[in-house]
């Protein structure tokens, strides 16, 4: 599996992965929906972001998302804009 975009952020982003990619092969394909793994992929989004900030990236993701912002059913629920559901991985 590939490092994180912050080093601090690597381990958390395994775990992560492990957790994700054992959930949606022994679960998720076998139709079990139920999420899984959501304090991990929590913990980790919030080392990234901190990771973003100190970079001078958020400010530009911010920046991108005024020019073409995603749609607000993209992330599921039309009430929901705070996009912490787990994105689905490929």
């Amino acid at each position: 599996m590939s490092s994180s975009v912050g080093a601090d952020c690597t381990e958390l982003k395994q775990k992560y992965d492990n957790c994700f990619n054992k959930w949606y092969s022994e679960k998720f394909l076998k139709g079990d929906t139920t999420p899984e793994c959501e304090d991990l992929f929590k913990d980790y989004r919030a080392c990234v972001m901190v990771t973003l900030k100190e970079k001078g990236i958020d400010k530009l993701l911010d920046e991108s998302r005024k020019e073409a912002p995603f749609p607000s059913t993209s992330f599921g629920d039309n009430n929901n804009n705070d996009n912490n559901n787990q994105p689905k991985k490929s």
